[in-house]
Formats: C-alpha cells, sequence, structure tokens
C-alpha cells in the first residue's frame, strides 16, 4: 500500500507541472494590440457583422475599333514575296 501511495503521489508531482498554466496579462494584451493597431493604420479594415461584402464585377472590355488597314504597299523592286 505504501508503494501505490509513492507512486500515486510521484505521477502527481510529474503532472502538475503540466498541468499549470502561465499567467495571462489583460494590460499586456491590450498595448500590443494598441501598437499593432498603430502601425497597420488604414491597411486594415473589416465588415460589421450586419453588413455583406459586395462583389465588384467587371464590365467586359470593348473591343477596339477597327482602323482603316493600309493596303500593303509594292516593293521596288518587284513583288511582295521578296525580302
Amino acid at each position: 500500500m505504501k508503494t501505490l501511495l509513492c507512486g500515486a503521489a510521484l505521477c502527481a508531482v510529474i503532472i502538475a507541472p503540466a498541468t499549470a498554466e502561465t499567467r495571462y496579462d489583460r494590460s499586456l494584451e491590450k498595448a500590443a494590440m494598441g501598437i499593432i493597431a498603430g502601425k497597420m493604420g488604414d491597411i486594415r479594415g473589416g465588415f460589421s457583422f450586419k453588413q455583406v461584402p459586395q462583389l465588384v464585377v467587371l464590365p467586359a472590355p470593348v473591343p477596339a475599333p477597327a482602323g482603316a488597314i493600309e493596303p500593303a504597299r509594292e516593293q521596288a523592286s518587284g513583288g511582295r514575296e521578296d525580302g
């Protein structure tokens, strides 16, 4: 029985640091959030819960107007196939 109690105590001692939580500092969190928000500036944005994001639909591109196409000129040396 003594061995069982010693084993249980040893297990409790080993497990205790693993279950211990670190202290949480709320003022440190607020200060960090203030610093980060200051650095981000206006680049951050968000939506309220009531606002639905609107999708932007790009208009179809307007085709370029067909200009007057100049006919191919004849080469001074002769045919069009001459380099």
